[in-house]
């Protein structure tokens, strides 16, 4: 995959829908598209008009004010800095089948970025890290459809430009990606959301089970002692040994392998004896 970057002066940083329509490959022309000033949140936007899509569509803010990540936590953006967007999909299946879909939307992302030159890894279920720290989160909701299957929208938020001030609100060190940032948003959100129709479409037939392999790839913690939390209690501790084709988690624990299912359940490397 080859991608030809374009260094922008300002006004490339403004994302434009009419441009990144003009961006979309035969994967992505599926996909409409709308951009907007400000929101609270692009998902709860589409959850909240589900009923009314007939097509996805991809809905992205140049600055959220009430991003959400996985289990109700926060997202924090700064304009310009983070970029936040959300993908409506419907699928043929019923939502409990999309239990590998979080995994399947790190691989596109990941292997887009890395296709533009940023090194990331995968963190299990639904994290893209770089340098060890989170670059990029993914949060998934589901709902059955009314004509039948269900619709999946997929927020996703990119770390940029992250200044100090965020990151102290973060509470935590994040990794940002400047060279990103010096891209047009436009190109930039024309990759993703090609790589990402693709691999929906690809899940819609093949589910999981066609990107486990990809996944493992690009596992982090691969050989890797790690604790599985639920809201701070220890579930598992083991070595990582990758997803198998659902998308679960296996660990080689003390007392045999164990497999993982991705919820609220968070993944921590083990302290060091």
């Amino acid at each position: 995959m080859s991608f030809c970057l374009r260094f922008p002066s300002g006004s490339n940083l403004n994302l434009n829908t009419q441009k990144i329509l003009l961006l979309r490959d035969r994967y992505g022309e599926q996909v409409d598209v709308e951009v907007v000033a400000e929101t609270g949140s692009t998902n709860a936007d589409l959850m909240a008009r589900l009923s009314s899509l007939h097509a996805p569509l991809l809905r992205i803010a140049e600055h959220q004010t009430a991003g959400r990540g996985r289990a109700g936590r926060v997202w924090h953006s700064v304009p310009g800095g983070v970029l936040t967007f959300s993908l409506a999909w419907h699928f043929p299946q019923s939502t409990q089948a999309l239990l590998g879909l979080p995994l399947t939307v790190g691989v596109a992302v990941a292997e887009t970025l890395l296709a533009l030159g940023v090194p990331v890894q995968l963190k299990w279920p639904n994290d893209i890290l770089k340098e060890k720290k989170k670059l990029a989160g993914i949060l998934i909701e589901t709902s059955s459809a009314i004509d039948g299957g269900s619709w999946a929208v997929i927020g996703i938020g990119l770390n940029l430009v992250i200044p100090d001030a965020l990151e102290r609100d973060i509470g935590q060190a994040v990794a940002d990606a400047p060279w990103l940032a010096q891209m047009d948003r436009n190109l930039l959100i024309a990759h993703l959301l090609n790589a990402l129709a693709k691999a929906m479409e690809q899940f819609r037939q093949q589910g999981f089970a066609g990107f486990a392999e990809r996944w493992n790839n690009l596992h982090a913690h691969a050989g890797q002692a790690v604790m599985v939390l639920d809201r701070g209690q220890v579930l598992h501790e083991g070595l990582a040994l990758g997803v198998d084709h659902s998308g679960c988690l296996v660990l080689q624990t003390a007392q045999g392998q164990a497999t993982v299912v991705a919820g609220d359940v968070s993944l921590r490397p083990a302290p060091a004896n």
